[in-house]
């Protein structure tokens, strides 16, 4: 009886496993060391007084502090195989990675990418700076389903460090065909 239903079983694994996070498109590389704070931070409602900014997308030292520690936390993941749910060095999904580099500068953010993009605010990819979130839908439901943290833009082209399910935590660029034509939306949660 089983057996009957096995191939079903295989196809709705398979189904799970690719809509998740990522693409197996190569990808550019970075570098970064882990670097501790112990600031207290939550997404949706920051513990910091807003600072008076123009509508510019310059940070105050403290913000640029703190996004550097999220891109070097995120960086140490790099090479980090992909596991669906994974959140350490054993194995990482692209949802866990942000969660894991915001929580550790004490931003909590929800685990899911769906509901991540539903913090801070959205923001034009003309105005992307380093530590906003990327966020794509490349799976078969129309639904976001991958994200990203931004680690530079250099020249107009936006660098982001995400965990693909092929290749585990790497670096890639927004100019790739497959991240252009499924790619949502840019947020800032700092």
């Amino acid at each position: 009886m089983l057996l009957k239903y096995k191939p079903t079983l295989l196809l709705i694994l398979l189904s799970i496993f690719l809509v998740s996070c990522g693409s197996s498109k190569k990808s550019t590389s970075s570098h970064t060391k882990t670097h501790k704070t112990s600031s207290k931070k939550t997404a949706s409602k920051p513990t910091k007084k807003p600072s008076k900014k123009s509508s510019s997308s310059r940070k105050t030292s403290s913000e640029s502090k703190t996004t550097s520690n999220i891109i070097k936390t995120a960086n140490t993941y790099k090479g980090t195989k992909y596991k669906f749910g994974g959140t350490t060095k054993k194995g990482m999904d692209c949802s866990g990675l942000v969660y894991v580099a915001y929580g550790k500068e004490g931003i909590n953010l929800p685990r899911v990418s769906r509901d991540m993009a539903k913090q801070g605010k959205s923001v034009s990819l003309k105005k992307v700076i380093e530590g906003d979130l990327l966020f794509f839908k490349t799976g078969t439901k129309n639904r976001i389903n991958h994200v990203g943290i931004v680690t530079s833009v250099k020249n107009g082209e936006i660098f982001f460090i995400h965990a693909s399910t092929s290749r585990g935590v790497i670096n890639s660029s927004l100019n790739e065909s497959y991240w252009k034509k499924t790619f949502v939306e840019a947020r800032r949660i700092i």
